[in-house]
């Protein structure tokens, strides 16, 4: 029984500690395509700006239209705050760390289509997928408000 509370107990945690590091990674992209930790050319920043974004957002959809390119980079940000905030307060954890896990999935098979397999790799999204289909399968049963996991 003490076994089995003490891996309950890590669990909970493990989980807690994957949902923050998701949440901290999609607000940390969102801030730096809105230039807060950067403008354009600044050491460490990979945007610095939204323009820039929508840029490779063209680039990682380079088998869609370029004209789709504000509305996708517009879409995947928008999801990511969102993400982002339901994470950090524990809101419906699965249902969003199922989100979670779709949307870099997706954002992984755009960019294995556009640039070959080296480049999601590279980027850790299919490991950030993974944590979030793990977060979701492990994660306490939705309650619909928010919880400590």
């Amino acid at each position: 029984m003490q076994q089995e509370a003490r891996i309950l107990k890590q669990q909970r945690m493990a989980c807690s500690v994957v949902r923050l590091a998701l949440a901290a990674t999609y607000l940390s992209a969102v801030a730096d395509r809105f230039g807060l930790w950067g403008g354009p050319g600044t050491p460490g920043v990979v945007w610095g700006a939204m323009a820039p974004f929508l840029a490779y957002t063209a680039q990682v959809n380079s088998f869609l239209p370029a004209s789709m390119a504000p509305f996708l980079g517009w879409t995947a940000t928008v999801f990511e705050v969102g993400l982002a905030l339901a994470l950090s307060a524990g809101v419906r954890v699965r249902l969003t760390a199922a989100a979670s896990g779709a949307l870099l999935l997706s954002f992984a098979v755009a960019m294995m289509i556009s640039f070959g397999i080296k480049a999601p790799l590279d980027y850790s999204v299919f490991t950030g997928a993974a944590a979030s289909f793990l977060l979701a399968a492990f994660s306490p049963p939705d309650t619909g408000r928010a919880s400590a996991d």
